[in-house]
């Protein structure tokens, strides 16, 4: 997320109550989540486990809740609870704003798209030319959507992401400021659900196709001309390159790629990131042809237990 203006890094630090290292006037234009950082992102840590990893990332501000040495270029901010602190900042340049209407009066909808009666249209959406959002679609703040666009009933846009912090009296949500981006020419089924990114985007490619209640996590990008059959739920930070194909239950966790050309059969479970081009299956998802010889070497076990049983071995 970029916020408005630069901002000082002694103006961040008064935001959340925090001390700083840097100086006074060290420039911040926004915060962003570790793997979509840019120069200027505020990134928060708060495990020993990512330090580094967030100290040598592209963001040049880290909160973080231990004073450690700042790297040449970069500033940081000293918090007891950077996760809390983050969402502080959330609040201060995403607040939430409540709806007073079914469509917003800061919506934009392009020439000869259609809205159902019942369809929700938050905050600075914007619809392209030729859309059909039908009744009882809900298509939360800021969301971006192209040409061409049809979304069937019940679907739900930019839902928060799924991404909490367990605490001793409960778990404590991330807040979201991201969007859901929607490119020309996509189709997306009745009672889907795509989650918005928490800093950045969740995009779905031009040209891509989705059946009926599939789930899309934050921040996941869907390539273009792919096709998703039903009940597929992807996790977020997922990445799908084009032209892939996923057929129904496929279940895909969270921060890996899925290469191009990709083709993973119903029911598969992917655990891992998958080269492009190959057909996939199973729990976990492997290659079609290692997962049918293995297959077919279980199906020999019986026989060769009664060869064995036979030998007297």
């Amino acid at each position: 997320m970029r916020f408005p203006k630069a901002y000082k890094l002694k103006e961040i630090a008064e935001i959340i109550d925090s001390k700083y290292v840097g100086a006074d006037d060290f420039s911040v234009l926004g915060m962003n989540e570790i793997h979509v950082v840019e120069a200027g992102d505020i990134v928060f840590v708060d495990h020993p486990k990512y330090y580094d990893k967030a100290l040598n990332s592209a963001a040049t501000i880290i909160l973080i809740n231990k004073e450690v040495d700042c790297p040449d270029g970069k500033a940081l901010l000293i918090s007891d609870d950077p996760f809390r602190d983050f969402n502080k900042l959330t609040d201060t340049f995403k607040p939430f704003v409540n709806a007073v209407s079914s469509i917003s009066d800061s919506a934009t909808i392009g020439k000869n798209s259609v809205i159902q009666p019942n369809a929700f249209i938050g905050h600075n959406v914007t619809i392209g030319d030729n859309c059909v959002i039908h009744a009882n679609v809900s298509i939360y703040d800021d969301t971006i959507i192209g040409d061409n666009v049809t979304i069937h009933s019940g679907t739900v846009l930019g839902a928060n992401a799924f991404y909490y912090k367990k605490r001793p009296e409960g778990y404590d949500r991330l807040k979201s400021s991201g969007r859901v981006v929607v490119k020309d020419n996509v189709d997306i089924g009745a009672s889907c659900t795509i989650d918005r990114g928490v800093t950045a985007d969740t995009t779905i490619g031009e040209g891509s196709k989705l059946d009926n209640q599939i789930q899309v996590g934050h921040d996941t990008v869907i390539g273009k001309n792919c096709l998703i059959a039903s009940h597929t739920g992807i996790a977020g930070c997922v990445v799908i390159e084009d032209d892939v194909t996923i057929w129904g239950q496929v279940g895909i966790t969270s921060g890996i790629t899925i290469g191009a050309k990709t083709v993973i059969s119903a029911k598969a479970g992917v655990s891992k990131s998958l080269e492009g081009g190959k057909h996939y299956f199973g729990i976990p998802a492997e290659d079609f042809r290692t997962k049918y010889k293995e297959i077919a070497s279980i199906k020999q076990i019986p026989e060769i237990l009664e060869k064995l049983k036979n030998l007297n071995i």
